[in-house]
Formats: structure tokens, sequence, C-alpha cells
């Protein structure tokens, strides 16, 4: 018998933004709402950035100039929202590449002139291999989670 795969774990939130204004923030200003203990690097982050096109990185660099990518952007559609790879390892350490990543969807939905729903998806879960369960677990808590919670704010 087949191993099913993990369900995605989707988490969202309503912000008084446009989608517009939800995607600027979300890609330009990810230090903003990144919850500061999801850190890959071995010393202090000093930065985080999206190149903002299909199979840019996503990434963090340190004060010594050392980057860690967090993965590469698979689609970019302002303003309705970006997808990409999730490249943390289920021991959460970073992975090279995209072998064994799962990936992250990030949807921004109008439900009214001046409200979005924001939506964050992780997907492929089953991706990580052996430990993908604990990252199932770790991730599925409850809705918004950190990362929404700490972008809500925003606005």
């Amino acid at each position: 018998m087949a191993e099913q795969p993990l369900p995605d774990v989707r988490k969202s939130v309503i912000v008084e933004a446009t989608p517009d204004q939800c995607f600027k923030v979300f890609t330009t200003r990810p230090e903003d709402w990144w919850p500061p203990t999801h850190v890959l690097l071995d010393k202090p982050r000093a930065g985080l950035a999206f190149e903002p096109q299909v199979g840019g990185r996503y990434y963090e660099w340190d004060g010594e100039g050392r980057e860690i990518a967090w993965g590469r952007v698979l689609t970019w559609e302002p303003p309705l929202g970006l997808s990409m790879t999730w490249r943390v390892s289920p021991r959460w350490q970073p992975l090279p590449d995209d072998e064994f990543a799962s990936e992250i969807e990030v949807r921004f939905t109008p439900v009214d002139d001046r409200r979005t729903r924001v939506e964050l998806a992780h997907v492929k879960l089953h991706q990580h291999g052996e430990g993908a369960e604990r990252i199932f677990q770790a991730l599925d808590g409850p809705s918004p989670g950190e990362t929404l919670e700490r972008f809500a704010k925003l606005f």
C-alpha cells in the first residue's frame, strides 16, 4: 500500500489592506513580518529579501555578508500571490537545493474594497522524506500562526 501524502497546512488572516498593498509588504518588507526565531544562519541575521521574479531567491544574510537561501520563487503574480520552495530539513537545517524541499503558496484575495484574505499554505510536505511528519506536526498549529499574526499587525 502506497504511503498517503501529508495534508497541506493552510493558515489565513484578514487584513485591512488591498491585495496590492499586501503583496508589496509581503515581498519588500519580510524583515517586518518574518518571525525572528526562524533563522537558518548560525550568526545573527542582518537582513531578508525576495528577488522579485520567477527563479529568484528569498534569502537571509548575516553581518559578514554570508547568505542562505530559504528557497526559490516558483510563481510571481502581483497582486494575487506567489509561491516558492521551502528549503528546510526535518531537523530545521538549511537544504542546499530544492530536491527535498516542500513549497509555500501565498494568496491575497480581496474580501471587499478595503480588506484582503491572506492565505499561507505549506504544500508537498512529503518531499521532505523521512521526518516530513515532524515538519507537518510543527506547522499544523492554530491559524493564523506566528507568521501571519506578525504580517497582520503591519496594517
